[in-house]
């Protein structure tokens, strides 16, 4: 007689544990999946916010250093009427003069030329008593602001251009790197530096807006090709140089639209093209006029 002992619970139990077994496997290894992909999604947070803080930084950084390398070729201009003309009066002096405008400018050559609006000096262009002076306010290596008196060498209306002339040494003049303005496209960062309402050397920044522009000159004429920019440009701005990315002078700040009767700019701005100015500023230094772009 043989005895025979059941397998079969055993067994059973076996299989019971070992499905126990492999559950709590798989849970372990879900959990463990899920506290890895939560560290890495905390880790590439993380990593994006400190990524995105180094872009932003860098970009800040950018137009700093766009700035401290332009702002030294930006000058501050007044137009200044005189009290009296004296015989043998310091007229350099300017002691009790009256501030008729301001406007800005930007050394051109190391020859002393100052490029601004035509606007700008008008009234010194105009007149006739001898009484109206231009003073030019530089920026040397150090930082520091001097002035000398500016020489209206030449004028184009049609374009509202001016030529101005400072007798200074010239280790003391940083003249603009110019750039061009034919290849530029819309959405480009521009920058915009001036001395809006008197305060000088002033940074705005935006974008090009929009290219080949019709704006009003001062003799009636249309300046076409102009640079529509969203960089904010108020009185004083006019005849300051709008800059590129690179620091390069793409157009000379020229025109606002304001709110009517609000005197509040409304972003549309406008500057006369770099490639016009490369083209007309050496006739006006050698020859006083460009009657070639007249109409």
């Amino acid at each position: 007689m043989s005895c025979v002992i059941s397998s079969s619970s055993p067994p059973s139990f076996r299989r019971e544990n070992s499905g126990l077994s492999t559950r709590r496997k798989a849970l372990l290894l879900a959990s463990s999946l899920s506290y890895s992909s939560l560290l890495h999604f905390l880790s590439n947070s993380h990593f994006a916010k400190a990524q995105g803080k180094d872009e932003s930084q860098e970009e800040e950084e950018r137009v700093v250093r766009i700035f401290q390398e332009a702002s030294p070729s930006v000058v501050y201009i007044k137009d200044i009427e005189l009290q009296s003309t004296l015989e043998g009066e310091d007229d350099d002096d300017f002691g009790d003069a009256k501030i008729e405008g301001t406007g800005s400018g930007f050394v051109w050559d190391k020859a002393g030329h100052i490029v601004t609006n035509y606007h700008v000096v008008a009234k010194l262009a105009k007149d006739s008593s001898g009484l109206h002076r231009c003073r030019v306010f530089l920026e040397d290596s150090d930082g520091k602001i001097f002035s000398r008196e500016g020489k209206l060498v030449g004028f184009d209306l049609a374009y509202d251009l001016a030529v101005l002339k400072v007798d200074i040494e010239r280790d003391k003049l940083r003249p603009a790197l110019l750039g061009t303005s034919h290849e530029l496209k819309v959405g480009q960062s521009c920058f915009a530096i001036g001395n809006p309402y008197g305060y000088d050397h002033t940074l705005t920044t935006g974008v090009v807006s929009g290219l080949g522009r019709e704006i009003p000159s001062p003799n009636g004429s249309a300046i076409r090709g102009a640079i529509q920019t969203d960089a904010p440009i108020n009185a004083g701005n006019s005849g300051g140089p709008l800059i590129d990315s690179y620091g390069h002078v793409i157009g000379v700040n020229t025109a606002t639209f304001t709110r009517k009767g609000s005197g509040i700019s409304s972003g549309v701005n406008f500057a006369i093209p770099i490639d016009a100015v490369v083209r007309i500023v050496p006739y006006l230094i050698v020859y006083g006029t460009d009657t070639r772009y007249r109409f």
